[in-house]
């Protein structure tokens, strides 16, 4: 008889965590800003800079930003004269979008883009919330020329066991209490939850680099609590 996939405590099982995480977004769109701007005390604006200038692209490049969110990423796009496609599976959250670029509606494992279409792409906080990491990779490696990149945000766990204790009783008890205040509190119970689908850093790297981004790094964000992967198409 065959196992059980494995479904970690708290988290939706993989089979379902498309539906999950989807309606999740929808229900917290509207108020989604706020609570990240409150809860990383705005650090995550920095973090966003970061990612688009690690891009490293020329003006009017075109950058597709995946799992868009309110499109945070895209207007920072747009503020450096990079021409962004807005993809999101949340309805809410596209509606939520104030970047003034192009949005569709979309599966980041299914992308509506030919191959090589575009110069680059964008990821902020979503790598935890999508069931199959391999496929969305090996989708950034189809839909990005030869020579693009990619920049990929998400949040990660400090290795400093000091920080890594603090970290644990900020994201583990506060961050939920912050949620449940402003918003969902079932949302943000399962923000510190997800974590537990990401990869470690090295098997992270590893596979980003096997998609066809032979160049892939990873370097972390104000002290291990963030965490940018880039690479270059190959």
């Amino acid at each position: 008889m065959s196992e059980p996939p494995f479904e970690p405590v708290g988290l939706p099982d993989p089979s379902r965590k498309a539906q999950v995480v989807r309606g999740m977004f929808d229900r917290i769109s509207t108020r989604y800003d706020l609570v990240n701007r409150v809860m990383t005390f705005r650090m995550d604006v920095g973090w966003r800079r970061t990612t688009v200038t690690s891009l490293a692209l020329p003006r009017r490049s075109i950058v597709v930003d995946l799992a868009s969110g309110t499109g945070d990423l895209s207007r920072e796009l747009r503020a450096r004269d990079i021409e962004a496609i807005s993809v999101d599976l949340s309805e809410g959250m596209l509606r939520a979008d104030r970047s003034g670029v192009p949005r569709v509606r979309a599966d980041v494992l299914r992308l509506p883009l030919r191959d090589g279409d575009v110069d680059g792409a964008t990821c902020g906080f979503a790598l935890r919330n999508l069931r199959d990491l391999p496929t969305f990779f090996a989708e950034l490696a189809r839909v990005v020329r030869p020579g693009g990149r990619v920049a990929l945000l998400e949040v990660a766990t400090p290795t400093n066991p000091l920080l890594k204790w603090g970290h644990g009783v900020y994201f583990g008890t506060i961050v939920p209490f912050i949620g449940a205040r402003l918003s969902d509190g079932d949302a943000y119970r399962y923000l510190p939850r997800s974590v537990a689908y990401l990869p470690t850093p090295t098997e992270l790297t590893r596979q980003l680099r096997d998609a066809g981004f032979p160049d892939a790094t990873r370097v972390v964000l104000s002290g291990g609590i963030a965490q940018l992967l880039t690479g270059t198409r190959r």
